[in-house]
Formats: structure tokens, C-alpha cells, sequence
């Protein structure tokens, strides 16, 4: 009589033993329940484990890959920002935006969710989850000032 008398308790394959590995000459003398035995399977498949990750070391980050797998947002500017801007002065080339959107996507790497990023003396308040600028300070206005709810500055 089967020692289980629960038929939903009989694994699918039923009570046979496991099946044992060819290479047991490898095998350690070490009983299998004795501490620090292993079995010949576990060494092969940490072999294997090595080599493979040994094969395929990463090239990237985490956050370089999401960035890839997304798309990387454009920069916006609300419109705050947008006044700011027009208002001071402040001239956006292209070099200046692409340094700008630089520093958001370090800014991003680190987890930052709003930071301050320097270009050129420049101060931008950004969003770092939407890639939203949220003002723009020049250097001529930023003679005492203080910027507050950020967690993170970025000099791009």
C-alpha cells in the first residue's frame, strides 16, 4: 500500500526516487547529508552558471537599457519656464539643451526626482520624471536666491 494515502499529495511523476547523475566518479566521498557535501550536479551547474555569466557581462546599466527599451522623452518647458526664459534672457541654443537634457538623464540614472542643473551659469529646475523644466534662472538673477524642493544638482 502507497504510504501516502492523500492521492492529491502524489507528485505528478509519482514517489519514484530522483534520477542520479552518470558522472559519479566526480562524486565527493562525503555522504550527501553530511555538511559541506555537495552533489556532482550542483558543481556541474555552477560550472556552467560561471562560464555563462563569465560569457555575458553586461554593457550597460539598468537605466541605460530603460532609457534605450523607452525612447528618451524630449525636454519640455512649461510655461513658467517658457516666461522665465523669454523674460531674462536667457538664450537656448542647441549645445545648451542638449547639455541640459544630459544633466536631466545623469540626474534620472541617480533616481532623482527634481533637480537643479547648472549650464554655463544657468539654473534650471527640471522635473525629472516628466523631463519638464520648471524655471530658469540666469546668472544675473541668481545673486540671493535659494532653491528649494529639489533633491539633487547636476553641473552639465
Amino acid at each position: 500500500m502507497n504510504p501516502i494515502s492523500n492521492p492529491a499529495l502524489i507528485p505528478p511523476g509519482g514517489l519514484s526516487t530522483p534520477p542520479i547523475p552518470r558522472d559519479t566518479a566526480a562524486a565527493p566521498a562525503t555522504p550527501t547529508g553530511a555538511p559541506g557535501a555537495t552533489r556532482p550536479a550542483d558543481d556541474a551547474s555552477r560550472k556552467r552558471a560561471a562560464n555563462s555569466a563569465a560569457d555575458t557581462t553586461p554593457s550597460q546599466s539598468f537605466a541605460e537599457a530603460l532609457e534605450q527599451a523607452g525612447g528618451s522623452q524630449p525636454l519640455q518647458f512649461s510655461r513658467h519656464a517658457l516666461a522665465r526664459v523669454q523674460r531674462r534672457g536667457i538664450e537656448l541654443d542647441s549645445a545648451t539643451l542638449g547639455r541640459l537634457s544630459d544633466g536631466v538623464g545623469r540626474a534620472a540614472s541617480k533616481g532623482s526626482r527634481d533637480s537643479l542643473v547648472l549650464v554655463d551659469g544657468t539654473a534650471f529646475v527640471v522635473s525629472v520624471s516628466n523631463r519638464t523644466v520648471i524655471t530658469a534662472v540666469g546668472s544675473e538673477q541668481m545673486k540671493d536666491n535659494v532653491f528649494t524642493n529639489i533633491d539633487s544638482a547636476v553641473i552639465a
